[in-house]
């Protein structure tokens, strides 16, 4: 089995962001640094050159196959900004409902910019997010 492409590097966030185009993504991505980094009380780490993640926990697949990933986090593409919720259907779907406009795929969702959805509910996502994380990691 190959090994995972995406991983914890060095690189620096800031300068991650500050280098994304056009405008609006630069300043959705540093609005979403700072939301993220409230929700979760975790630093962010670049996860390989375009994921920003926060926190990290051991993820096991069915096969027993272990690896390091992070929680929650997200990547201003340029074809939208990709949300990333470690959240099964069943305590994602609620929140989905009061998002506001997004598209889902699994592990990711898609929103043109933050003005299209509501702060408070991605909040209460990545919090929710964390807290199971942390809850299977004891």
């Amino acid at each position: 089995m190959s090994e995972l492409k995406t991983n914890a590097t060095d690189a620096s966030v800031i300068d991650f962001l500050n280098a994304i185009a056009p405008p609006i993504r630069k300043i959705d991505g540093l609005k979403l640094l700072r939301l993220f980094k409230e929700a979760t009380n975790e630093e962010p780490v670049m996860w390989g050159p375009s994921i920003v993640g926060f926190g990290a926990y051991k993820y096991i697949y069915p096969s027993g196959k272990e690896l390091e990933w992070f929680p929650v986090g997200f990547s201003p593409r340029k074809q939208a900004i990709t949300i990333y919720i470690m959240l099964e259907n069943a305590h994602l779907e609620p929140f989905l409902a009061n998002l506001g406009k997004h598209k889902k795929s699994k592990g990711c969702l898609y929103i043109n910019t933050l003005a299209d959805i509501d702060e408070v509910v991605l909040r209460e996502m990545i919090r929710t997010s964390i807290n199971l994380i942390k809850t299977k990691n004891q």
